[in-house]
């Protein structure tokens, strides 16, 4: 369409969860459906493509089997619902793709989203900090069993005791 800018299907697919993310700060995901419906009220296309849906259930799941794309846009959680991708997350072994749209290549009203995308979701959601990290919290737990005696010794000790 000329004098219209065109978008990626996969980056507008990545659009509507992250606007859904930035307008439902309470929430963690979405389901398929919402993101559908986020994107389709977004209207950045004038019509729905018909690989919207694929892009939304499989295409940009990271945690899923790559069917012909490999993006790691979204993150699946078990009830089926959807957030946008993290670094610290998993993702099949045989994705690859790209984790967010390029800049270059969002019309310049979405841009923003990859700089709170940056900056605020990813480096704040899903990462602990030492004080809320549960595991980190037992630091020095049960310190006082081998307060006299070195760690190797106390596994010798403990060790010699299964035999008896």
């Amino acid at each position: 369409m000329i004098g219209m800018e065109t978008i990626r299907i996969a980056d507008e697919c990545w659009v509507a969860l992250a606007l859904l993310h930035r307008e439902n700060p309470g929430r963690l995901s979405f389901s398929p459906g919402e993101v559908f419906n986020r994107l389709k009220e977004e209207g950045i296309n004038p019509e729905v493509h018909s690989g919207v849906k694929p892009h939304i259930y499989l295409h940009n799941v990271a945690n899923r089997p790559p069917n012909s794309a490999r993006y790691r846009l979204f993150y699946r959680l078990e009830d089926g619902t959807l957030r946008l991708f993290r670094p610290s997350d998993d993702w099949h072994p045989s994705r690859s793709g790209k984790t967010k749209p390029e800049r270059s290549e969002l019309p310049e009203k979405y841009r923003p989203l990859l700089d709170w995308y940056d900056k605020e979701y990813c480096s704040g959601g899903s990462s602990l900090s030492e004080d809320s990290d549960p595991v980190l919290q037992m630091w020095g737990v049960g310190k006082e069993i081998w307060a006299d005696e070195g760690g190797d010794a106390f596994i010798e000790r403990e060790r010699k005791s299964w035999g008896e």
